[in-house]
This record gives structure tokens, C-alpha cells and sequence, in this order.
């Protein structure tokens, strides 16, 4: 393990020399104060991560104002208003607050009811407690933003919620409820009861996603004044989201056959948002298919694929997860930990490893799969997952290249307020 870490630092010391590091300006008058009605920080380089145009604004300036990002841009180009509290952060890096689309660490651990083979009515949110213990942690390493979502015990767990790690009141946390739909479609379901085996499962999620256009098609037609109002019922109404574009399915899929599947099940013939979610074994060779038809992938925490004695691989190798559907041509990939699996914390660490196995950051594809891309993949890229104005000021405050292993986190904002500040709290992770 030692020589593994070794090899990762080294490998990735290179990353940091990418982004030349250029003093900050001397500190304005006002430095410090608090309780103005607006936020400035000053930083030697801001990685904005925007998916197109300017991801870095070197010497950087960025205002908050109400809990949004006002401005962003040179500090030679942008003044600060008065009574704005000023931060300058000197040498240290900012970006956006990492979100991580599959995390187990919501509340009450894993939500595993295993009644049902399908039980889309359940619901993690009564689960949820706000900054909890291993929200701390996460947030010392600047996730901000998570997927809190069932375990994978069954073909479909119920549903996720989006919620923001360091905030103490459940209503000031949510994002969006339902945060997604979990389905997994093998790899642990075929555990349930007796034993299923994949084709058992297609047919139980087939069944299910039918039902579930049937019940959403009612209901839009009724909305529409071309038909009856339909019964409610609970363990349908999360399709007429899924349905209406409004959430995703997130599902645990892995192999190359069962990840083909998701595409041409969930995708092309149901036509709901679904995101590849693991991926691993062999599943990257879908990843012409995925792009074609807009299916992003939010890989992890299995980072490599190893050679297997009766595997389908033919070269022997270790082969890199991301790098492999990278080279495929998928544009849209993204982390996750599957907290606790991978602890909350060591979400930038995946990064790092998919680096280490030939993942290409050059176009910091490494930085996005941190944060543009996951945001976008949940349809929350109009509040978090960049420094852009109007979007949530979730700030990161780290010492460089979040891919690094050796970069640590000093202070965090969510919504422009100062949740972590390794001057004022001894640091946690």
C-alpha cells in the first residue's frame, strides 16, 4: 500500500507544475472584517471549472453577495463594493465544492429494506440528519454536495436526496428530494431471497418502469384536461418526475453485458435520464454507445479493472476505469466513493488513482469530474459545480491541485457562509 501511495504522489506531484503558481496581490484595506453585507476573496489562481470556456482565472477575485456568486475575475478587474468582509486567501487555490452522486453517509447509514424486489416509494429523506459526524469529515475535504441514496440490496431501493454536507437545518441542506431514483441492477440483488438471477431482475425493473409511464402518462393526461384524474398512489408518483425530466435514475450497474442494459432499457426505451453509476468490468466498452446518447458515468470507488483468469479482458493489464472510457470517447465522467465503501473524504483521492492509470487531465477533466460533471449528470449545474455568477457560493479554500493526494482543504463556504476554517477548528481530515 505504501509503495501504491508513493507511486500516486509521484506520479501526480507533475499535475501542480500545470498550473503555475503566481503571488497573490497585496491584501486591500479592510482586510478581515466581517459582517459586511457582501464577501470578496482573493486567491492566487480560481479553477472556476466551467465545462466550456475559462476554467482558471489566475490572481483571481470573487464576490459573494446573499449567498451567490455576484463576480468572478481578475482582481485587477474587479473592486471590491464597500462593506464587503474581505478574505484574502494568499497562495491557497479555490474551487467549487466537489459533489459526490453516490453516498450512503446521509444519516442512518445504509437504507437497505429489502421487501420488494422493486419498492420506488421508499424514501431516504426520513433518515436524513443534517451535518452529521461523517458530513464533518467530508466537508473538511471540500464535498459539499452529495447523493444520499439506498443501498443496492434490491433491483430498486427507493429514493435518493440531494443534500449539501455543512449545513445544520434539514430545509437550509436540500437540494432536491427526490435526488434520484436508485436502481441496481445487479451485483448484489441477486442476493434477495431465494436468489434471482439477471434476467429475473430486467423483467421485475421492465415491469416497474412500464407501470411507471402508464401512471405518468395519466397523470399528464389529466393536467392536460384529456383524461380522468387517476388514483394517487405512492409507489408510483417519483415516475412522474422521472417521467417529467425532473430527477434521474442513478443506478449501480457493473459488467459490460448489465451496463449495455441501462443504456438500451432505461435510456432508449423508457427515454428517462440515467447515469452510469460504478461501471466497472469491462464497462467502459459501452462507452461509444454512452456518449451517443447522452448517458454520463460517475465512476468508482473500483478504480481499475485487474486481469482475471476467466475475465473478458485479453491483454493481462491493470486497466484504468476512467482512462479506458475516456479513450472510448465518453466526455462527461465524473467520481463518487460509495461512502463508507471509500470514505466521504477521499472523494479527491479518485481523481488521483484515475490519474495514476492513464486518466488524461489536460483540459482539467479531473477538476470537472469532481464537480461540473456530477452536477450537471443530477441536473443541478444551475446551483452548484462551478464559480459562476448567480450559482451557490460553495467554496473550497485548498493548497493546489485537488488531484494531488498531498492537497489539503482550509477552509469551506456553502451558500457564501464560512463552514470550515482550519484557523478557528483544528483540522479534521
Amino acid at each position: 500500500m505504501l509503495k501504491r501511495f508513493l507511486s500516486i504522489v509521484c506520479a501526480l506531484g507533475a499535475f501542480q507544475a500545470s498550473f503555475a503558481q503566481t503571488p497573490a496581490p497585496a491584501s486591500k484595506p479592510g482586510a478581515g472584517e466581517r459582517g459586511g453585507s457582501g464577501l470578496a476573496i482573493r486567491t492566487t489562481k480560481a479553477l472556476t471549472a466551467k465545462w466550456e470556456g475559462e476554467a482558471v482565472v489566475d490572481n483571481a477575485m470573487v464576490l459573494v453577495k446573499d449567498g451567490k456568486i455576484e463576480r468572478i475575475g481578475p482582481a485587477s478587474d474587479v473592486a471590491v463594493p464597500p462593506g464587503y468582509e474581505f478574505v484574502d486567501v494568499g497562495s491557497m487555490w479555490l474551487m467549487p465544492g466537489m459533489v459526490d452522486l453516490h453516498a450512503h453517509i446521509g444519516g442512518s447509514f445504509d437504507i437497505n429494506d429489502m421487501v420488494y424486489v422493486t419498492q420506488p416509494e421508499l424514501k431516504v429523506h426520513a433518515s436524513v440528519v443534517p451535518h452529521n459526524e461523517m458530513f464533518k469529515r467530508a466537508l473538511a475535504s471540500g464535498v459539499t454536495s452529495v447523493l444520499y441514496i439506498p443501498g443496492s440490496g434490491v433491483n430498486s431501493g427507493g429514493q435518493g436526496i440531494l443534500l449539501k454536507t455543512g449545513l445544520d437545518r434539514y430545509e437550509d441542506s436540500v437540494i432536491r428530494d427526490p435526488g434520484s431514483l436508485k436502481v441496481a441492477q445487479w451485483g448484489n440483488p441477486e442476493r434477495w431471497a431465494i436468489g434471482v438471477g439477471k434476467t429475473w431482475e430486467n423483467w421485475h425493473l421492465r415491469d416497474m418502469f412500464r407501470r411507471g409511464k402508464a401512471y405518468a402518462d395519466a397523470w399528464d393526461a389529466y393536467e392536460k384536461g384529456e383524461g380522468p384524474q387517476p388514483e394517487k398512489r405512492l409507489e408510483m408518483e417519483v415516475f412522474r418526475e422521472l417521467y417529467g425530466q425532473r430527477t434521474q435514475v442513478s443506478t449501480h450497474t457493473q459488467v459490460y453485458q448489465v451496463v449495455l442494459t441501462t443504456l438500451t432499457m432505461i435510456r432508449q426505451e423508457f427515454g428517462i435520464d440515467v447515469y452510469i453509476d460504478h461501471g466497472e468490468v469491462k464497462g467502459y466498452l459501452t462507452a461509444p454507445m454512452a456518449e451517443e446518447i447522452g448517458v454520463n458515468a460517475i465512476l468508482g470507488p473500483r478504480n481499475v479493472d485487474q486481469p482475471r483468469l476467466f475475465g473478458m479482458d485479453t491483454d493481462g493489464q491493470w486497466q484504468g476505469i476512467a482512462a479506458e472510457y475516456q479513450k472510448r470517447g465518453l466526455k462527461k465522467i465524473g467520481f463518487n466513493t460509495d461512502s463508507p465503501v471509500i470514505p466521504e473524504e477521499e472523494l479527491q483521492l479518485q481523481v488521483g488513482i484515475a490519474g495514476r492509470y492513464g486518466f488524461d487531465m489536460t483540459n482539467m477533466e479531473g477538476v470537472k469530474g469532481l464537480t461540473i460533471v456530477p452536477a450537471m449528470t443530477a441536473g443541478i449545474a444551475d446551483r452548484v459545480g462551478s464559480l459562476e455568477p448567480k450559482k451557490d457560493a460553495d467554496i473550497v479554500v485548498l493548497s493546489g491541485d485537488p488531484g494531488d493526494p498531498r492537497t489539503f482543504v482550509t477552509a469551506v463556504f456553502i451558500n457564501g457562509k464560512r463552514v470550515y476554517d482550519t484557523k478557528e477548528d483544528p483540522r479534521r481530515w
